[in-house]
């Protein structure tokens, strides 16, 4: 598959092509939704906590007589009938990590990246970082690139006015080829904007990002580590 690689001022600069084993694989749904519903339930922090009847502080007596009273034959004020008293069947404290097959995460990024690309929403551009570590360095490459999509021709006017508007709310993810920390300190505080290593991808991140930019030398490292025979190992 053939990319095209933009400068960070929006220009076309060259072509580079991708691998197709990472970034032209069939989209496989199922696997990008176990992937995705396994990050989100790792995320889950699980330390709601109710008390039951037998950890709620209050004294044992009965609040009235057995019989005589009409009311219901209650045991305690701790009873779960009772305004303060304890909870039935309430939360604990749970682990709800669990871990999926490697080789089926390692498909779900693929599927993704393909997708993204079959999709005409990944950019490719050239290698940059922020010098100056300012969000409005780096918001002007982002706006740029993004302006690359929304400038294409459309079959109506309306349609392309419509995409130019929905560009600049839009989520991007930006892969990066390292942990270069200018790059994240100017984009701090740029709403809507992601970052991900090429080794270190989210597929809830990376599926919901209505555009995906990736560095140049990404690309290189992401067909390196994705690659078929290092899976075999």
């Amino acid at each position: 598959m053939e990319k095209k690689v933009y400068s960070t001022s929006g220009k076309e600069l060259r072509t580079i092509t991708l691998d197709d084993k990472v970034f032209g694989l069939p989209v496989n749904d199922d696997v990008i939704y176990y992937a995705i519903t396994n990050e989100l339930a790792n995320r889950r922090v699980g330390t709601a906590c109710t008390k039951t009847r037998a950890e709620v502080h209050g004294s044992n007596n009965k609040p009235y007589k057995q019989k005589g009273t009409g009311n219901a034959r209650r045991g305690d004020k701790k009873s779960p009938i009772t305004v303060g008293g304890g909870t039935i069947f309430g939360p604990k404290p749970r682990d709800f990590s669990y871990s999926i097959p490697k080789k089926e995460k390692r498909l779900a990024m693929k599927s993704i990246l393909s997708a993204h690309a079959q999709g005409d929403r990944l950019t490719v551009i050239e290698d940059f970082t922020v010098e100056s570590g300012k969000a409005k360095d780096l918001a002007a490459i982002l706006e740029a690139i993004v302006k690359q999509g929304a400038n294409k021709p459309e079959n109506n006017e309306a349609s392309n006015n419509k995409k130019k508007k929905a560009a600049k709310n839009e989520k991007i993810v930006l892969i990066l080829k390292d942990d270069d920390a200018k790059i994240k300190q100017a984009g701090r505080n740029i709403p809507n904007l992601s970052f991900l290593a090429y080794n270190r991808l989210e597929a809830h991140t990376l599926f919901y990002g209505r555009k995906v930019i990736i560095l140049e030398s990404a690309v290189k490292n992401l067909s390196d580590f994705y690659a078929e025979d290092k899976e075999a190992k």
